[in-house]
């Protein structure tokens, strides 16, 4: 697909993307409260539960930047929202193979264990408004990201998993940008509908989001996104 719209062969249209994306039968889909608890990794079964629930994110956010592009076309949006968003689409492809490849060298494989559904319900309450899309899946989601993966590579390789907390690296880097991304035409978007940015963000997150902002918030990387410190630490959960 990336490389059909860097090539001009993919054209801008009006298009009825189907309610949910098509899977495989594996893995098992549950509720997030039905998931069996990540106990760090320490040892290799927890290590590939953790790449595994990795690439389940990795597979939904490949189905997250192409639903932005099919899902608003009545938007209006100019062809770099569909750079940009085509450019997501094909990282989050590549941090998918990344780790499908690092949990096939540790002799496991996408489906072998339960993945929950809590993202692509972001994605359905958050389907009639490309404003609140652009608040909950990077800003809120793709964000919560950057918290949590500094730990995730220092467990690694405190368990000297090298290549694991290597691939970890790649992707958090990546991310950054991705944030930027959502935080950019969270921005533009707001301009057209002369809106306030940090007002309309809390309310939209209020609305929309299934849960609260949980601290501590990884600053560096959240402000070289672009995000507003005082913005989320509004909206975070008391310590």
């Amino acid at each position: 697909m990336a490389t059909a719209w860097r090539d001009g062969a993919l054209p801008v249209g009006i298009a009825a993307p189907p309610d949910r994306p098509a899977r495989p039968t594996r893995p098992e889909l549950r509720r997030p409260g039905d998931m069996p608890k990540r106990r760090g990794a320490g040892n290799p079964e927890n290590r590939i539960a953790l790449l595994h629930a990795l690439a389940h994110i990795e597979l939904n956010a490949i189905d997250l930047a192409c639903d932005i592009l099919a899902r608003f076309p009545q938007a209006g949006m100019p062809r770099h929202f569909h750079d940009d968003w085509v450019s997501v689409a094909d990282e989050e492809a590549k941090h998918f193979g990344l780790l499908s490849d690092r949990l096939a060298e540790l002799g496991g494989a996408y489906g072998d264990l339960p993945a929950h559904d809590g993202l692509w319900q972001a994605a359905e309450e958050t389907a009639g408004n490309l404003l609140a899309r652009l608040a909950i899946v990077p800003l809120v989601l793709e964000a919560r990201g950057l918290d949590v993966t500094p730990k995730m590579i220092g467990d690694l390789k405190r368990a000297d998993d090298e290549k694991s907390a290597a691939v970890l690296g790649v992707i958090y880097e990546e991310e950054i940008g991705h944030v930027g991304i959502g935080r950019r035409w969270f921005l533009f978007e707001c301009e057209r509908r002369a809106l306030d940015p940090a007002q309309a963000w809390g309310a939209l997150v209020r609305k929309h989001f299934r849960g609260t902002l949980k601290p501590p918030f990884n600053d560096e990387a959240r402000v070289a996104a672009g995000l507003v410190p005082a913005e989320y630490a509004a909206l975070a959960e008391p310590a």
